[in-house]
């Protein structure tokens, strides 16, 4: 458990490879988008100077994904982002930015805290549970797109099931779904 919530230290060196201190082997930067993916902090330091290129290197990921279509950031929040680096009075826009995120890792936590409690009784919440992680998992690594795609492990699979149990399960799941997206 401390390993996962120490921090990651990845060295480049000159020839701009990325060292991954832990485990000794060169790493690229979908390596290190995965390890952050996981929960990991990371920090990046040139062996040479000691300089921290942390930053660097993630905003480096994050044009990687946008470059590659998988636009997480809109338009207009890239626009602000720009117009709040030329503007001479100091920005609170990194300090939103940090807010926001922060409110969303919680609300997140606050979600399936209020989703797994009294409903783990009713039929199909298993199902209704691996979807609602799927979702939560691709907000937060910023891939959509099977969000709303039942996955196939999604849908308990037993012996005893007759059909009609299957499609009053599903009828049920369906309702919990529609009255969770209207919270």
């Amino acid at each position: 458990m401390a390993k996962a919530k120490s921090k990651l230290l990845i060295k480049r060196y000159a020839s701009r490879r990325l060292y991954n201190t832990e485990t000794s082997d060169y790493v690229t930067l979908d390596n290190i988008a995965g390890f952050i993916r996981d929960g990991r902090d990371v920090q990046i330091i040139d062996l040479k100077s000691g300089d921290d290129l942390t930053r660097q290197y993630l905003l480096q990921i994050i044009a990687d994904h946008e470059g590659r279509g998988e636009n997480v950031l809109p338009i207009d929040v890239l626009t602000d982002l720009v117009r709040s680096y030329t503007n001479d009075v100091q920005s609170v826009v990194p300090q939103f930015l940090a807010m926001s995120f922060e409110m969303l890792r919680d609300g997140q936590a606050t979600a399936m805290e209020k989703i797994s409690s009294p409903m783990a009784t009713m039929p199909g919440f298993e199902a209704m549970q691996a979807q609602q992680q799927a979702f939560m998992q691709a907000m937060a690594s910023g891939m959509g797109g099977n969000w709303g795609k039942p996955t196939a492990d999604a849908t308990p699979k037993t012996e005893e099931t007759s059909g009609d149990d299957l499609d009053d399960i599903k009828r049920q799941l369906a309702e919990l779904q529609s009255k969770l997206s209207k919270l």
